[in-house]
């Protein structure tokens, strides 16, 4: 037991923390007005330190013997006493993102509407996705209870990170700690899948970076997916309206700036 409490305390948690706090600057200019911040959803290298350094730390855990030795005394731990598993990690990694659209319901404005939000996360989502499913058919890595050869990334986590970051970026700039909130949760859907022996360690911290880079991919493709879909560009609203008088109808058409 000393040896989970040392791995939970001495690397789930902080690279939570890590995670939520990293790119704090970022987010900040992400909140100022456009005029001090430019482009909101530009590219930013800085980005890609937190999730390059979990997908290449979980990726060791394919070939290298002392992190495959570790992800084995992880499950040891984890399965010394018989246990039932507890199923609540498959409703948990869409908490997150669920609490970012409950708080919208509640009153609680983030930094984007329902349709632009809901344009960001289907696209996050929908990388994420493709990318875990991807991985996990070239990798074919074995799951810790050897069910399947679908362990290598855990999707469970991606989505729950996935989730737990989005609800960071909308939310920064009302209070951080929801940001916390959703990263809590996502560590322990991450934890619970260790517990339920559906996925080693390093599957864990491996799908918590692709959550965290496929967010900030639909952050980055926001412009180009509302421009070639929706007819969109940032910083423009186009409203349009059948109307009726006693001379006339037709359609009004209304371009905000």
């Amino acid at each position: 037991m000393r040896i989970l409490i040392i791995l939970v305390c001495g690397i789930i948690l902080p690279v939570t923390a890590f995670a939520t706090c990293e790119l704090r600057d970022t987010v900040v200019i992400d909140t100022l007005p456009r005029r001090a911040m430019g482009n909101p959803y530009r590219f930013r290298p800085v980005q890609l330190i937190v999730p390059g350094v979990l997908i290449g730390a979980g990726a060791l855990g394919l070939g290298n013997e002392w992190v495959r030795h570790t992800n084995t005394e992880t499950k040891d731990e984890l399965q010394e006493h018989p246990h039932s598993p507890l199923t609540i990690d498959d409703f948990s990694q869409y908490a997150p993102v669920a609490a970012a659209y409950g708080l919208r319901l509640c009153g609680v404005k983030g930094v984007h509407d329902y349709i632009d939000f809901t344009i960001i996360s289907g696209t996050a989502y929908l990388l994420t996705g493709l990318s875990v499913y991807g991985v996990k058919t070239f990798t074919r890595s074995e799951r810790p209870d050897g069910s399947r050869r679908n362990s290598f990334p855990s999707g469970h986590t991606a989505t729950a990170f996935a989730g737990a970051e989005i609800l960071r970026r909308e939310y920064w700039n009302v209070s951080p700690w929801i940001g916390v909130a959703g990263y809590a949760v996502a560590a322990g859907t991450g934890f619970l899948r260790m517990y339920n022996n559906r996925h080693w360690l390093t599957d864990v911290v491996a799908g918590a970076g692709f959550g965290i880079l496929c967010v900030q991919a639909g952050y980055w493709l926001y412009p180009v997916v509302t421009r070639a879909f929706f007819h969109k560009r940032y910083g423009a609203n186009i409203f349009l309206s059948p109307y009726v008088s006693a001379e006339s109808k037709g359609l009004a058409l209304q371009v905000t700036f």
